[in-house]
């Protein structure tokens, strides 16, 4: 695979859908038309076939036979979003069809360009590949509303998605022997250890819960302090509780992500507060401990402050570990191309969680992101990281490749 060409390839996209503020490649909207009409033309220049499923997610097939290998990501970027976040991904994709090119792979190579993977207009991600994997509910999505009020199923029927069909991309996972993605890590912890690469063990389940806190208004200069049901102080309480609950379990993390008060004015005490709050953990069993610890915290800190206290489910995930094999071989691949044996799980959620919840054999690399920024202009990655980390694909592909090829 050559590393030059898919920087450059990153530039020039980065060129053609960025500006001062980021990139600007939401799916659905005319900028994302141009970041795969630029993806196109770079496929274009292959012996590939390409073609889009009911879903939108766009494929390119290079070789034959009815096995092949995976190897994608997604183009689509939140507003404002990183040069590298997904892009690096797809094209490195392009990159390991294009070191094919000149001859037969011992497998059909397929790649693939996930749609709405941010989800940035809908709030819902992983469209695409959720849709492929058969886990999109469709009448959870239908009705959602961007910004301006427009519907989700009326806005993707003009990019030629008919909702009610988009299950049928899972036909494309038919034959699939093995997923591989490549994408920047998005936290700071391979920059912490000093390390350009790693393998991905998986991606982290996820709690996801609102907490209520229930006390009694009242006069903030009236009222004496042993005598409040102080909704926010409950609320405090319990945040901070919950920050050492993820900080006591190794490869955990807790986020009060936010806190709304009512009345919500200075010379109020706060009656009703409800407080977000994220959990995530690659273990189903200490996921489970944390949220158990959760709740009892919440208990707690409205018992001390006399509120009352009720947990409300958001949304969840399983943890969804990736294919012992495929990270052996990944992780040779990382240690080949001159990074560690190192290996670590997934925070944030990617369109290959979904590919193995459908049974596909998956893995992911990670190369460092600078200052562990992501989503954001200042996403940023050392150049000689982003070339060892296309080398490590080149292997790993080449290594899946051949295993499940055989002699």
């Amino acid at each position: 695979m050559d590393a030059d060409l898919v920087l450059a390839d990153l530039r020039e996209l980065a060129r053609l859908t960025g500006g001062p503020d980021g990139a600007r490649r939401v799916c659905w909207t005319d900028e994302w038309v141009t970041a795969r009409d630029f993806l196109r033309s770079r496929l274009e220049e292959l012996p590939v076939e390409v073609g889009v499923d009911p879903a939108g997610n766009l494929w390119a097939d290079l070789g034959e036979g009815d096995e092949f290998v995976i190897v994608g990501s997604h183009i689509d970027s939140v507003p404002a979003g990183g040069w590298l976040d997904g892009a690096l991904g797809i094209l490195s994709a392009v990159g390991a069809l294009r070191a094919y090119a000149d001859g037969q792979p011992p497998l059909r190579l397929r790649l693939v360009d996930w749609a709405d993977e941010e989800g940035a207009r809908f709030g819902r991600s992983l469209f695409g590949s959720s849709a492929c994997a058969g886990t999109l509910e469709l009448d959870d999505v239908r009705d959602l509303r961007d910004r301006d009020g427009e519907r989700l199923e009326d806005v993707v029927a003009r990019h030629g998605v008919e909702l009610d069909r988009v299950h049928e991309s899972g036909e494309q996972l038919r034959g699939a022997c093995a997923y591989l993605e490549l994408h920047i890590e998005q936290g700071p912890v391979l920059e912490s250890r000093g390390e350009p690469a790693a393998t991905v063990l998986g991606t982290c389940g996820v709690e996801r819960h609102v907490a209520v806190f229930t006390g009694q208004a009242a006069h903030a200069g009236a009222t004496p302090m042993e005598l409040r049901r102080d909704s926010f102080a409950a609320t405090a309480q319990a945040a901070l509780a919950i920050r050492e609950i993820g900080l006591s379990h190794e490869g955990g993390v807790c986020t009060v992500g936010g806190a709304t008060s009512e009345p919500g004015v200075v010379t109020a005490v706060a009656g009703r507060t409800e407080m977000l709050l994220d959990q995530r953990h690659l273990d189903p069993d200490v996921l489970a401990t944390m949220l158990s610890e959760a709740r009892d915290a919440c208990e707690r800190a409205g018992a001390d402050q006399g509120c009352e206290v009720e947990l409300r489910h958001l949304w969840s995930i399983p943890p969804i570990p990736f294919d012992d094999r495929l990270i052996a071989s990944a992780r040779e691949a990382v240690q080949e191309s001159g990074g560690e044996d190192t290996a670590i799980p997934s925070g944030p959620l990617h369109d290959a969680a979904e590919v193995a919840r459908a049974g596909i054999p998956t893995v992911m690399l990670f190369v460092q992101s600078l200052r562990g920024l992501s989503h954001t202009k200042l996403e940023d990655t050392k150049e000689e990281h982003l070339e060892l980390s296309v080398q490590a694909l080149d292997r790993l592909v080449t290594k899946t490749l051949d295993r499940v090829a055989g002699p």
